[in-house]
């Protein structure tokens, strides 16, 4: 199987590489990074049209390469994945976190829900059912730390904004970068927590029979 990774963040590879290194080795991954996407919506506030049509371009070029699911993983981009998965239906095409999302919704309760990338906690909560209490929480610095090849210090900024979500009854890591933080993140809250590159190599594994 092949499968084609859409990344708008430069240290999203490494943590779905390893999820799928640990779940499904036998996959075949190819790589598409555009991190000036993550730049621009940040820049600009706000999904365009223009960036949309950027995903539609990865991905169109994805499926032209043989791929036969796509995880798109940047997880404040939902609208133009939207977008990309009515275009290329059938083929399966995955959110970054929905598969999270339903593994919270089965651990139910109150979810605290952990981002390093501020838009990340505009475009996702809507996202979760209303049966849900769900907690933001920035981790102040924690990108910028590791934007500088700081791990160290991104891991504690995770913890450190973590320990205010302990009286959850799970923690969800919003973003695949964060991922790197999840031993940090159970240690300090001693909560189950949930990450998106597990969840959704398990999902994809599912919808393709594997």
């Amino acid at each position: 199987m092949r499968i084609a990774l859409i990344h708008a963040l430069r240290h999203s590879p490494p943590p779905i590489e390893a999820a799928f290194a640990r779940l499904w080795p036998q996959a075949t991954l190819m790589n598409l990074l555009d991190d000036s996407l993550s730049a621009d919506l940040s820049r600009d506030g706000r999904i365009t049209e223009a960036m949309t049509g950027r995903f539609l371009s990865l991905a169109g070029y994805a499926r032209s390469t043989g791929a036969d699911g796509i995880l798109c993983t940047c997880s404040a981009f939902g609208p133009c994945i939207e977008a990309v998965r009515d275009a290329l239906a059938p083929l399966p095409v995955l959110k970054p976190n929905e598969a999270m999302i339903e593994e919270a919704e089965a651990a139910g309760g109150r979810i605290g829900l952990l981002a390093s990338f501020a838009p990340t906690l505009r475009s996702m909560p809507p996202e979760f059912p209303g049966s849900l209490t769900l907690i933001p929480k920035l981790a102040e610095g924690a990108l910028a730390a590791l934007d500088r090849g700081d791990g160290a210090e991104h891991d504690r900024l995770a913890a450190l904004a973590a320990a205010e979500l302990a009286d959850c009854d799970a923690i969800a890591l919003a973003q695949f970068s964060l991922a790197r933080a999840a031993a940090a993140v159970a240690a300090v809250t001693g909560k189950p927590v949930l990450t998106t590159p597990d969840s959704a190599v398990r999902k994809l594994k599912r919808l393709l029979g594997r």
